[in-house]
């Protein structure tokens, strides 16, 4: 692909450590969000609609089951001559707020799939307003025992008018402290930085991995804004109130932040996509590997990872 020759990606990060590509099984542990259930909020964030990017969304199978349907799907993608190699994963906690619930109920989910031999670790998905110390005090015991453990933080954007116009419900100082909770633990962090969103230009993302970084960070993840069917921007978009950027203005920028980015943070993507019929626009965000390569090409030609600090 091309991309780890330009940028400090995940999959080179954990290549490094574990001399092997490890994979990412995804699991809907059957969560929920505050934003939903009606402690802050209902209806959730004006973007979400989790079954856009959960294949397990609404599954009644076990975690375990879960990885093991994972692993068989890894399996039939897989070409002939690497499919009989023995693999390793991460379990990934992805669907809605996976520290959202009681001690007991995550201890008991977490350790379900750390459980499974060839699971070498697990990233849990989650709001920054989630989080608190009993949760960072269980995922750093499970780094102490070897574990690979990352924090998954949905910050968005910086920008307090607008997590209030997309229904977040928090501000950026409860992520600031609860990144510097975590990293008192050793926990790494990898904050979800979504741009694009209503009303926001390429400088609000730019400010915004500014204080990201000011804080601190261990990894981070781009994600282009995209409409999504039973969303609430899905009504916004069709009634004419939601601009989105184009492909060039997104690559641009993802190639400008990732070159401010210092090398150490780990890049556990720069783009996404949605398949239709969930996904409504922009169209480009439908082709898993246009902005991909585009952003490649962008790196090749200005620069990669860390290029604008020396």
């Amino acid at each position: 692909m091309g991309l780890n020759l330009h940028v400090h990606t995940l999959g080179e990060y954990m290549k490094a450590r574990y001399g092997q590509k490890i994979h990412k099984l995804t699991i809907d542990a059957a969560f929920t969000c505050p934003n939903r259930d009606g402690t802050l909020g209902k209806g959730g964030c004006t973007f979400c609609n989790v079954s856009s990017f959960s294949a397990e969304h609404g599954s009644k199978a076990s975690v375990a089951d879960q990885l093991a349907q994972g692993k068989e799907r890894r399996l039939d993608a897989a070409k002939p001559a690497k499919a009989g190699k023995p693999k390793r994963y991460m379990a990934y906690f992805q669907a809605y707020t996976s520290t959202y619930d009681e001690y007991a109920v995550l201890k008991d989910k977490y350790e379900q799939a750390l459980a499974v031999s060839d699971i070498v670790g697990i990233c849990v998905g989650t709001r920054p307003d989630c989080v608190p110390d009993e949760v960072l005090t269980l995922l750093a015991s499970y780094q102490q025992r070897g574990m690979e453990v990352w924090l998954e933080l949905g910050l968005q954007t910086a920008h307090s008018d607008t997590l209030k116009k997309i229904n977040r419900g928090h501000e950026f100082d409860v992520y600031a402290d609860t990144v510097r909770r975590a990293r008192l633990y050793g926990i790494k962090i990898c904050t979800h930085l979504i741009l694009g969103l209503p009303g926001e230009t390429p400088q609000h993302a730019h400010e915004t991995l500014d204080k990201v970084l000011e804080v601190g960070v261990d990894g981070l993840k781009l994600h282009p804004l995209h409409v999504v069917e039973d969303s609430t921007m899905a009504k916004q978009y069709r009634a004419d109130r939601l601009p989105l950027w184009q492909l060039d203005t997104y690559v641009k920028t993802c190639g400008e932040l990732i070159r401010k980015t210092p090398r150490e943070v780990v890049y556990h993507r720069v783009a996404a996509y949605a398949k239709p019929p969930e996904l409504i626009a922009p169209e480009w965000c439908g082709d898993k590997w246009l902005a991909l390569n585009a952003i490649i090409d962008d790196l090749r030609l200005h620069g990669g990872q860390g290029s604008a600090l020396v």
